[in-house]
């Protein structure tokens, strides 16, 4: 396809059995927002759900897994730990890494998933199951212990810049816990390199109401899930409002931007492959003067 960018509308969301992407698993569905069919070559993400009684058998997969928890709870058991996630908690599968998830509670659990590089149908979605991991019982995620090293717990408190004094984080404070604020935008990182990824990232993002980012695009593919709030954006010069639930796909060199409406918004982002030590950002603003400086000059 030609487009470098998808908008997939949560008025529109389409769960389904993913079939051998979670093999002999019961009670869940999945909506896939974006993927190989879509173009894309670093990104498959979408919406999880999990129904009470549920379970995903132990497997491992052949790309890295990312997740955020969105409603619900959940337990996913790893040859390092069995945790108990909650709504916040997000975490990474390395490549290989055996894992099982299990329903807990009597609702349904719903996740956010990054599968990076995307899994491939013609090489039996890179997933393999493989023998169960020994039942245990769970333990929370403890951005203190070791133990759940992989894990982590994000709140909105923590996008407040007023409250990220040393005595209102769990962890010391650090560039780990830095809250990186510019141009009514806040960014805080979740899943990267220090948490054990790889291949991909995820963090959240808030605009302030008069937040705004102008023209843009990057060497790498983005995924935005909106989670509160609405915010007007740009793809390749097509215009949309997303809304809750929405989710968008900015392939490699998509211009895209995004500016609130008035309000807070906050999403979910994520980013494949990580980002390059430099030049990680193309703004269009910046080269259109240079170009207009050479005019000047001629």
């Amino acid at each position: 396809m030609s487009a470098r960018y998808v908008v997939r509308r949560a008025a529109d969301a389409d769960y389904r059995d993913p079939g051998p992407i979670a093999p002999g698993s019961t009670g869940y569905t999945r909506w896939l927002g974006v993927g190989y069919a879509d173009g894309a070559v670093h990104s498959d993400f979408g919406v999880s759900k999990l129904a009470p009684g549920g379970e995903i058998p132990t497997h491992v997969h052949s790309f890295e897994e990312q997740f955020h928890v969105l409603e619900g709870e959940v337990i996913i058991a790893t040859p390092e730990a069995t945790v108990h996630l909650v709504a916040g908690d997000y975490g990474v599968v390395p490549i290989g890494v055996p894992h099982a998830w299990r329903a807990v509670g009597d609702t349904d659990a719903v996740w956010a998933d990054l599968f990076t590089p995307p899994a491939r149908e013609k090489y039996g979605f890179d997933t393999y199951r493989v023998a169960d991991l020994p039942v245990v019982e769970p333990i929370a995620v403890d951005a203190r212990d070791p133990r759940t090293r992989s894990f982590g717990n994000i709140q909105e408190e923590h996008m407040n810049p007023g409250k990220q004094s040393q005595e209102l984080l769990a962890v010391s404070a650090s560039m780990r816990t830095a809250l990186l604020v510019y141009s009514g935008i806040s960014l805080k990182m979740m899943v990267d390199s220090d948490l054990g990824a790889t291949s991909g990232s995820m963090f959240m993002v808030q605009y302030e109401p008069t937040g705004k980012a102008g023209p843009h695009d990057h060497p790498l593919e983005e995924v935005y899930l909106i989670l509160d709030g609405e915010v007007d954006a740009t793809f390749d010069g097509d215009h949309y409002r997303l809304v809750p639930g929405d989710i968008a796909w900015a392939g490699v060199g998509c211009v895209h931007s995004f500016e609130a409406v008035g309000a807070e918004v906050r999403w979910l982002e994520t980013q494949a492959p990580q980002m390059p030590a430099r030049h990680a950002y193309r703004f269009s603003r910046d080269w259109e003067y240079l170009a207009d400086k050479l005019k000047e000059e001629q």
